[in-house]
């Protein structure tokens, strides 16, 4: 089973810019899909952005397009998310997934079955 870790968040202002990572650990981290989500208070989680096995395949939410970018190094066993332009509204609990079952950038939350603790980002305007 594949452990995921993420790091990076944290509070800026409007404009700024962050990096997530996500670390995997555990049972080959290649040939899976990976993508962010993200959990505001009082909203259900969401999908950000993801990326096939190789990350030659990447999708993102219309909200954070343009602005932010996933990438993996499968040698290193880690996937990062690349924040610039935060708005206050990108406020939110980041969570790092994996699909056991799934190689290609599929975009749908319940094809992720292992998840990270989360990492908390904070946008003041």
């Amino acid at each position: 089973q594949v452990q995921l870790v993420e790091s990076g968040g944290g509070l800026l202002q409007a404009g700024g810019s962050l990096r997530l990572s996500c670390a995997a650990s555990g049972r080959t981290f290649n040939g899976l899909a990976m993508g962010w989500f993200r959990q505001a208070p009082g909203k259900e989680r969401e999908f950000v952005a993801v990326t096939n096995w190789s990350g030659g395949s990447t999708a993102y939410a219309d909200s954070v397009k343009g602005r932010f970018t996933i990438s993996r190094d499968n040698a290193k066993n880690a996937v990062y998310l690349e924040m610039n332009s935060l708005r206050a509204e990108d406020t939110a609990v980041y969570y790092c997934a994996a699909s056991s079952f799934r190689s290609a950038a599929v975009v749908i939350l319940t094809e992720y079955d292992i998840w990270g603790q989360g990492t908390q980002v904070t946008v003041s305007s």
